[in-house]
């Protein structure tokens, strides 16, 4: 029986996956839409709130089905805290690509990627989503903020880059509570997926370096 509930889970992730990705992008869209088209009439700002809280809310229902088919509910809780999170949190959704992803990998018995190759493609794209998702939430906060430095889009995406890549030139900063938050949060994904993707670089160097020195 737990077999057959930990096989339902698998067969349930894997139809799911289309739809979450689908409903992804939709919160995405309906999210950026209302921050960057700040004067939306009122019954296009409905129908896009309403298409936000439409994929909000199939996010909770999926997550809450997952745990149902699980085994253990409590390993699953311990064991998927970051779907917990992007599940209360859906900007922070891109997150979950390197996990999903690892957990398929897992069920192959040869990937068709070397594991250096993996992490870097996924971590570029978890960047790229995660960076555009954070430049939409401070410059959604921020523009407005009395004695904010991010006035445009365009200054919270070069706050994202120089956040991501750990630079932080200090031209740009956030000012309110939310903003900051949002900038911590950035912060420390950006050393791990620096982090990830120097580390594998590292590795990728030194496997070819020994295999040119065997031959």
């Amino acid at each position: 029986m737990p077999v057959d509930r930990e096989q339902r889970l698998w067969d349930w992730e894997q139809t799911a996956q289309p739809y979450l990705l689908a409903a992804s992008l939709l919160f995405l869209t309906s999210y950026s839409v209302r921050v960057l088209v700040p004067d939306l009439s009122p019954g296009w700002h409905a129908w896009w709130e309403l298409v936000t809280l439409v994929t909000w809310g199939f996010f909770i229902v999926e997550y809450l089905a997952r745990l149902a088919l699980s085994n253990d509910r409590r390993h699953f809780l311990r064991t998927r805290w970051l779907d917990l999170i992007v599940t209360v949190l859906p900007l922070l959704r891109p997150l979950r690509i390197v996990d999903m992803h690892e957990r398929m990998q897992r069920r192959r018995d040869h990937p068709r990627l070397a594991l250096e190759a993996r992490v870097m493609a996924y971590t570029g794209i978890t960047s790229l989503l995660l960076g555009f998702a954070a430049s939409l939430a401070v410059y959604h906060d921020e523009r407005a903020a009395p004695g904010a430095n991010i006035h445009t889009f365009g200054d919270a995406v070069w706050w994202a880059c120089s956040t991501l890549t750990t630079t932080g030139y200090g031209d740009a900063t956030p000012v309110t509570p939310r903003g900051r938050v949002v900038a911590v949060v950035l912060m420390f994904v950006g050393v791990a997926l620096v982090g990830a993707v120097v580390g594998s670089f590292s590795s990728w160097l030194l496997r070819r370096f020994r295999q040119e020195g065997e031959t």
